[in-house]
């Protein structure tokens, strides 16, 4: 274990930058407080400081303290649940376009299936940041599918309702900004090549 009256700037960094992202602070966010930090952290060492002297006795607890700052729990929560939304959006359009209709049949594995999913990611994302799609697709095959294989052995697979294409609409809309500023914050991220 480090001593952390010994820690250099960089293992400071390291530590927030670690932190910061289990916490499921936005790359974008993340980036802009570590310089921000790597600034008062140079200005300290230039005044003869150390890094405990800018963060503190506890590195972990400094960097808690600025991400709750940065992002408090029900912005995240409320960004979370727009995206959740988001994607069954996509994908009530995407099985609508490909089965070429104006609605579609919900089932009792649906739902489940959806439940379980979405229960999976909020917890994910508001615990350790984005899961992403390659995560998300191994959580509906690892968890979802057990789950709705043993929802249709109990209940069975008739339809519960419908839901007009229309609805997909109305669950993109609100995660439609938090999509746009995710792909801007990306886009920003990659340095141009050329």
């Amino acid at each position: 274990m480090t001593d952390q009256r010994a820690m250099t700037n960089e293992q400071v960094l390291a530590v927030c930058r670690s932190n910061w992202e289990y916490r499921g602070i936005d790359d974008g966010s993340v980036r802009e407080m570590l310089d921000e930090l790597s600034a008062h952290l140079e200005d300290a060492a230039a005044a003869g400081r150390t890094p405990r002297d800018v963060v503190g006795d506890d590195v972990k607890r400094f960097a808690a303290s600025w991400a709750r700052a940065r992002a408090p729990f029900a912005r995240r929560l409320l960004r979370t649940a727009a995206m959740v939304c988001f994607v069954m959006g996509w994908l009530l359009l995407a099985t609508c376009l490909l089965r070429w209709t104006t609605e579609r049949a919900v089932s009792v594995n649906d739902v489940v299936f959806w439940a379980v999913l979405a229960a999976v990611t909020v917890v994910w994302e508001l615990r350790r940041g984005s899961l992403g799609f390659g995560r998300t697709l191994a959580v509906g095959c690892v968890v979802g599918l057990p789950v709705v294989l043993l929802a249709q052995w109990l209940g069975g697979d008739g339809t519960l309702f419908t839901v007009p294409l229309w609805a997909a609409a109305l669950l993109l809309l609100p995660g439609l900004p938090y999509a746009v500023a995710d792909v801007r914050g990306r886009r920003d991220a990659t340095p141009d090549a050329g």
